[in-house]
């Protein structure tokens, strides 16, 4: 016979498989965070603050949309996890963001990114190609892109330091100039 704490383990297992690795299969990257100092590195090459609108792309518990907020930026985060949705706007109304930070329901392939001034990412490889066509055909000149580990296969970084990469779009510049 089970008991009620291996009843409740048994749940929070198949909670947290379902929602956070079964779940994104086919739609999206696993949820795996940020870890934080590269957090707060991605804010500050982001380069945002009172006025600008930021948007974080797959945005799981909000760490990065909270972040980006703090700066005083509007911070949008998409995620198309419902459960990391839930648990991003509970963070966010915890740190008591919740007029300045967003996290919207869907698929941020069918946002416009025209509208914001930084973008901030942490994907897997087999999107950049794709993801660095929408952002090159959607983001405004002069808009910076910030991805965690993983690079886009043609456009040259404007900074890189450590995993993390900078992109300034409408830019041209060359890598060795600010490694």
């Amino acid at each position: 016979m089970l008991t009620a704490a291996a009843a409740i383990c048994i749940l929070v297992a198949f909670f947290y498989i379902t929602f956070f690795v079964v779940f994104p299969l086919g739609r999206g990257a696993v949820f795996f965070p940020s870890m934080r100092s590269h957090v707060e590195q991605m804010v500050a090459l982001a380069a945002v603050g009172p006025g600008d609108r930021a948007v974080d792309l797959g945005s799981g518990d909000g760490r990065v949309v909270i972040a980006l907020a703090r700066t005083g930026a509007e911070a949008h985060g998409f995620e198309i996890n419902p459960a990391l949705v839930l648990l991003s706007r509970w963070n966010i109304q915890r740190a008591g963001f919740a007029g300045r930070a967003h996290v919207h329901w869907g698929n941020f392939w069918n946002a416009d990114l025209s509208v914001y001034r930084a973008v901030t990412i942490f994907q897997g490889g087999y999107i950049m190609k794709r993801l660095e066509r929408k952002a090159m055909r959607e983001l405004p000149p002069g808009a910076r892109v910030v991805s965690d580990y993983w690079r886009f296969p043609t456009l040259k970084p404007f900074r890189a330091a450590g995993t993390l990469t900078v992109y300034k779009m409408g830019v041209k510049t060359d890598v060795a100039d600010y490694a």
